[in-house]
C-alpha cells in the first residue's frame, strides 16, 4: 500500500464512524506515524508505506475509533501558536482559552510598562496558559498552580520544552502561592453535574473529570476561587476567568452582590462568544465573603 491509499482509507474509516474533520485527522495520524510535517507527508504520497508504519497506523486508528482524543494519541496540541505536549491527566487546551492569554497580555502591557507583573495561572493543567504568558511577557513572574501532580508533570515538560522559568506549585486553587500577585488567570472546572453526562465520549472517557466538574450549577469551584482571593491578590488586582456562556450573568450578579464596588467586565472569546469575565476589585472588598 502506498501512503496516498493509506491516507484515503483512514479518512473513509473516520467518516464511517462519524468523526468530524476526518480528512484532517487522517493527515495528522499519518504525519505522526511517519514523523513528518504536512509538507513532508504530501511529498511521500506515492511512496510505499513501510509495514511497521502500517501497523503503527492501525494501532493509532484503533485508539481513535475508541474515541481517544487525537491530541492524546499524538501527544501534541497547538495553543497560541505554540506546540504543547499533552497526555491523559491534563486537560487538552482549547482555542477559546487563548483569549485569556490575549487579555492578560493586554492588561500587563497597559498597567505594567516594564512588563514586571506577578501573574498566577490557577488550574494550569498542561501549562498552556502559563507557558504562553511567560514567552510573551519575559519580565513577568509567572506561577502555575494545580492540585493534580500528573498535570504538573505535563506542565513541567512544557516549561522545559519552551525554556521558561514558570514556578510550578501543587495545591488547591490559590493556597500554594507564596506571595500576593497582580493578576490571576484561571480556566477552572465549570461543567455542571447535569452536563457532565452529556459530554462527548472523547471528553467524558478520557479527559480528567477533576478539571471539568464544577458542581450543581458548574460554579462551585469558581465561587470558592473568588472567595479565596483576599490573601492572594494585591490591592486593585485583577482576575480573568473562563466560564460557560450561560453562566456569565449569574456569576456577574453574584460578584456584584458579594463584592461591593467591584468592576465586572464580561467579554468574548476568539469566536465572539461571551464566556470570559474580568474582575477588578480592592482586596479589602473580598474580605466580606464567607
Amino acid at each position: 500500500m502506498i501512503v496516498k491509499q493509506a491516507l484515503r482509507r483512514a479518512a473513509m474509516t473516520l467518516v464511517e464512524h462519524s468523526i468530524e474533520d476526518a480528512s484532517l485527522e487522517a493527515e495528522v495520524m499519518l504525519m505522526h506515524v511517519l514523523g513528518v510535517s504536512r509538507a513532508g507527508l504530501y511529498l511521500r504520497l506515492d511512496d510505499i508505506l513501510p509495514i511497521d508504519r502500517g501497523e503503527a497506523m492501525a494501532q493509532v486508528m484503533e485508539r481513535r475509533l475508541e474515541h481517544e482524543p487525537l491530541a492524546y494519541i499524538t501527544g501534541s496540541r497547538e495553543f497560541f501558536g505554540i506546540d504543547f505536549y499533552v497526555t491523559r491527566g491534563a486537560l487538552i487546551p482549547r482555542p477559546e482559552t487563548e483569549s485569556l492569554v490575549e487579555a492578560t497580555i493586554k492588561l500587563v502591557n497597559s498597567r505594567f510598562p516594564a512588563g514586571d507583573a506577578v501573574i498566577a495561572d490557577i488550574g494550569t493543567g498542561s501549562g498552556a496558559i502559563a507557558v504562553s504568558l511567560a514567552l510573551e511577557l519575559p519580565q513577568a513572574m509567572v506561577y502555575a498552580v494545580d492540585i493534580s501532580p500528573r498535570a504538573l508533570e505535563v506542565a513541567s515538560i512544557n516549561c522545559r520544552r519552551h525554556g521558561v522559568g514558570v514556578q510550578l506549585l501543587e495545591g488547591d486553587l490559590l493556597a500554594p502561592l507564596p506571595e500576593p500577585v497582580d493578576i490571576v488567570v484561571a480556566n477552572l472546572p465549570y461543567v455542571s453535574d447535569a452536563e457532565m453526562g452529556e459530554l462527548s465520549a472523547e471528553i467524558r472517557l478520557y479527559e480528567p473529570s477533576i478539571a471539568l466538574a464544577g458542581g450543581s450549577d458548574g460554579l462551585d469551584v469558581v465561587r470558592r476561587f473568588i472567595a479565596g482571593a483576599p490573601a492572594s491578590l494585591r490591592s486593585g488586582g485583577t482576575m480573568l476567568l473562563e466560564i460557560a456562556p450561560g453562566q456569565v450573568q449569574a456569576l456577574a450578579g453574584w460578584i456584584v452582590s458579594n463584592l461591593p464596588g467591584s468592576i465586572v467586565s464580561p467579554f468574548g472569546d476568539l469566536g465572539g462568544v461571551t464566556r470570559l469575565v474580568k474582575i477588578t476589585t480592592p482586596c479589602r472588598a473580598l474580605a466580606t465573603l464567607n
